[in-house]
């Protein structure tokens, strides 16, 4: 459930809070990515210096390595990776379908494969070749064992462009895998007060169709999730069709599920979609792009964007000794240079990934708790 504490009044933005059983997040909020038990290049204590509520896990990458086994014995994924707050968890799906067939382009086409039926999903490790098997109950198995506390189901997110005819069949395939993820779910958690189980959302695909994303948002609540993702909007879609999909299925969810759009996004494109009555956000781009030397900073309000990508690398930075962003109260801003910044990338210090990531993410997570303020 997502408690709604103030609405604007012009637009559906929103502001709340969203109850896990491992404490409350201020909606609307952003996920760093800790894609394999950590966000790349830093530890947890930096994610909370930042004021990061909440992160989120890659199932697929935390099965293949270390190994449920290996989490279990550690206790779970927080005590493993020593984050004590909430962990949002993906179902595996999307990297087995994209990265299990990766190693056919350095091996034979009989070993490099990746086969989707109704049952589940036949994949091979990129690395080792090893085959598995994941199927609706295995990821949800995987991602309580981990001890994850908002767990999403199992889809089928067709890559883009891709027919309507196809896109329906995965339209069909996701809602049948929903309802078998619901299912394994609640004969899992059963026994666990509400207070100490974990969430489990839906997600809504159906591309840039109209018509598919309304029956697959229809189909969900039909089944019943404590939240609604919506899925499939920054995996090759052009942006163009990203109103039409909020405009589509927004209407549709519940007032009191939170709604999480996943992947997504570019600063302008949260805040467009926050007005439009998102809650939640992750995507990979300001720890990718910091790694790349792309360091966001804040415009003057006037502008048309409200902020800039500075590409560090650039020459002129090499004498420039202002912070990075003199709004920015970030650890990097504080205490470093742009010229020190420069060098760092220059000469491939990896301390430059690390104050660059810092600083990125402290702009997006700014983003978020400027938009709690309606």
């Amino acid at each position: 459930m997502i408690k709604i504490l103030k609405k604007d009044k012009k637009t559906k933005h929103r502001i709340g809070f969203l109850e896990t059983r491992r404490g409350v997040v201020q909606t609307p909020f952003f996920m760093p990515i800790a894609t394999k038990g950590a966000v790349k290049s830093l530890a947890p204590e930096d994610l909370q210096a930042l004021g990061a509520q909440i992160i989120l896990g890659n199932t697929y990458h935390l099965w293949l390595r270390p190994g449920v086994e290996i989490i279990k014995k550690s206790g779970d994924l927080h005590r493993f990776m020593n984050w004590p707050g909430p962990i949002l968890t993906d179902s595996g799906g999307y990297q087995a379908f994209s990265l299990g067939g990766k190693i056919a382009a350095r091996q034979d086409a009989k070993t490099g494969f990746v086969k989707i039926s109704d049952a589940g999903v036949e994949f091979r490790d990129p690395i080792d070749g090893k085959k598995y098997w994941l199927t609706p109950e295995k990821s949800i198995e995987i991602q309580l064992s981990i001890g994850s506390d908002i767990i999403m189901v199992l889809d089928e997110c067709p890559p883009y462009p891709a027919s309507h005819e196809a896109v329906a069949k995965a339209v069909t395939r996701t809602t049948a895998w929903a309802a078998r993820c619901k299912k394994y779910f609640d004969k899992k958690t059963k026994n666990i007060k509400k207070e100490k189980r974990p969430l489990l959302f839906g997600i809504v695909q159906g591309g840039i169709h109209k018509d598919l994303r309304e029956r697959s948002a229809r189909e969900l609540l039909e089944i019943g999730f404590d939240g609604y993702a919506i899925g499939g909007v920054a995996v090759g879609e052009p942006r163009k069709y990203l109103a039409t999909v909020l405009e589509a299925v927004l209407p549709l969810l519940p007032e009191d599920r939170p709604r999480y759009l996943m992947g997504l996004g570019k600063p302008e494109e949260m805040t467009a979609a926050v007005k439009a009555g998102i809650d939640m956000f992750d995507c990979v781009i300001p720890t990718r792009e910091a790694r790349h030397g792309k360091l966001y900073k804040l415009k003057a309000q006037n502008r048309k964007l409200f902020y800039e990508a500075i590409n560090i690398f650039n020459y002129k930075f090499a004498k420039d000794f202002q912070p990075i962003d003199e709004k920015c109260d970030c650890y990097a801003c504080r205490n470093y240079t742009r010229a020190y910044l420069h060098h760092l990338f220059k000469v491939g210090e990896p301390l430059s990934l690390r104050l660059a990531t810092i600083h990125n993410l402290k702009f997006y997570l700014g983003l978020m708790e400027s938009l709690r303020k309606i």
